[in-house]
């Protein structure tokens, strides 16, 4: 098939790689446009850029989709279809319907659950068992549009970093499965009356509060690693926690419970495993704990 493909971060990637391998045509990749990353604030191009360029792919990057010198472009590639991953940009209807076959989406939920931006860390708060991929066709509403395949995995005790490389990797998969047996999926119309949503995550939702209780806690640890990392106030200074256990004891919130950096809950504990200092790498708690000990009943914020 002639394909358009759209997508910006690492999760993308999978895809676009599978796609290519697959040996279908890709006619142009887009992706958002270059933005300031890192310490010196440079200009990064996306992921999907740097895998586009090394596949030998157009790389288009408008700011917008709504221009119609931008949808005129679009246009006349003349393609098949669109398949989009995590691309970040509202698509207009006038977009969504240039495609022969329209625009897919894969989507790192079992939609119609977890709509919207930040569906793998919403899942894990939530303490789903399951999350998984659809592949979805594509409409105006957000994540709105009727089912053509899913693929499901447990959410055990993974990260929100290792779920979203693992669901990469099976929307990449099952995109191409897609494609080759289009033919024969019936889309399926989601049930609005059983859909939540996925809003973006806020910064202020990585603090940690220590009223809540430690599997909530532990959850949003898994929730939000590697970035932007859960974090607490040691003497001031801002922890990451990007691993932790849950300890079956009870004291205090927010006070240690001995000298393995046991913090209680409001119900039972958090034992950090692995954690990161504001500026520094991250590390084991046993190494920090061997240069900096943290006595029984100290307070964190």
């Amino acid at each position: 098939m002639r394909i358009v493909f759209m997508g910006t971060p690492n999760f993308a990637v999978p895809t676009l790689r599978a796609l290519h391998g697959a040996a279908h045509e890709i006619a142009a990749v887009y992706t958002q446009p270059p933005r300031k990353a890192g310490r010196g604030k440079k200009l990064q191009a996306s992921p999907v850029q740097k895998e586009a360029e090394a596949l030998g792919l157009e790389v288009r990057s408008p700011e917008t989709l709504r221009a119609e010198d931008v949808q005129a472009a679009l246009a006349a590639l003349e393609p098949d279809i669109a398949v989009v991953a995590a691309y970040g940009l509202i698509l207009p209807q006038k977009v969504l319907d240039i495609p022969k076959h329209g625009c897919l989406n894969v989507h790192a939920s079992l939609l119609p659950a977890w709509r919207g931006a930040a569906p793998i860390q919403r899942s894990i708060l939530a303490g789903d068992t399951v999350t998984g991929i659809t592949i979805m066709q594509m409409e105006k509403g957000l994540d709105t549009g009727p089912i053509l395949a899913m693929a499901r995995t447990p959410i055990d005790d993974k990260t929100a970093g290792e779920l979203t490389e693992e669901l990469a990797e099976m929307g990449a998969q099952l995109m191409v499965g897609t494609l080759r047996d289009l033919a024969i999926h019936r889309p399926i119309a989601q049930d609005d009356k059983e859909a939540t949503h996925a809003p973006k995550i806020d910064k202020a939702e990585s603090r940690i509060d220590w009223t809540a209780g430690a599997r909530a806690i532990e959850r949003q640890v898994r929730a939000f690693a590697p970035k932007p990392g859960a974090w607490f106030e040691l003497d001031g200074e801002r922890v990451r926690v990007l691993e932790a256990q849950v300890i079956g004891r009870e004291g205090k919130p927010a006070t240690t419970l001995d000298d393995e950096l046991t913090i209680a809950c409001g119900y039972a504990a958090i034992r950090p495993t692995r954690i990161q200092r504001a500026g520094k790498p991250a590390m084991d708690v046993a190494d920090f704990l061997r240069g900096k000990p943290i006595a029984a009943g100290t307070r964190v914020h």
